[in-house]
């Protein structure tokens, strides 16, 4: 009888055991998941939640946007940036922008070429997969057939992106170009 009661059974310890390490791991991934910051996406010059749910809309405007007008970005120098990749490299048509002041020049003409100087134009610059340094310049102003967002201050290197929304009645159109500031 002795024998029988000197047995020891080790399950209960190793339920406990598993359960302790599920509640620390699980405390961990929450710890860790709340702590990366989350960034808004600013696809269409608005929010993503915003875009998603007027998508059809937005793409209707574009393409009635682009039967009808262009948008083009003006005496900007552009330069090639070499990307690397895991499989290839390649390079990539990018404005060049330099520490401190910058300015961009934009026109938004007609299919026949005739420049649009009543265009209601947002220009945003941002910084892919950020927000928190954007740079929002709403009812941007004409000057010479040109929508000109001066006074633009760039001090951190890196990639940006450049965006400019113009709405001409119900058609609105959207332009987006890669920008770099080399360290």
């Amino acid at each position: 009888m002795a024998n029988k009661n000197s047995k020891k059974t080790y399950w209960p310890h190793m339920i406990l055991g598993f359960l302790s390490v599920g509640i620390t791991l699980s405390y961990w991934t929450v710890k860790s998941a709340s702590s990366i910051p989350v960034q808004e996406s600013n696809n269409y010059m608005m929010k993503y939640q915003q875009a998603d749910m007027h998508i059809n809309e937005i793409i209707e405007k574009k393409v009635l946007f682009d039967q009808k007008y262009n948008i083009t970005l003006i005496n900007a120098k552009t330069t090639l940036l070499e990307l690397e990749n895991a499989k290839r490299a390649k390079s990539e048509e990018v404005i060049e922008l330099k520490e401190g002041t910058n300015s961009f020049s934009y026109t938004v003409q007609d299919k026949q070429g005739n420049v649009v100087n009543d265009a209601n134009v947002t220009f945003l610059l941002t910084r892919p997969h950020t927000v928190s340094e954007d740079m929002l310049v709403e009812n941007v102003t004409v000057k010479d057939n040109a929508y000109i967002i001066n006074d633009v201050v760039i001090s951190k290197a890196g990639r940006y992106t450049l965006q400019l929304k113009a709405q001409i009645g119900d058609a609105m159109g959207y332009s987006e170009k890669p920008a770099y500031l080399k360290p």
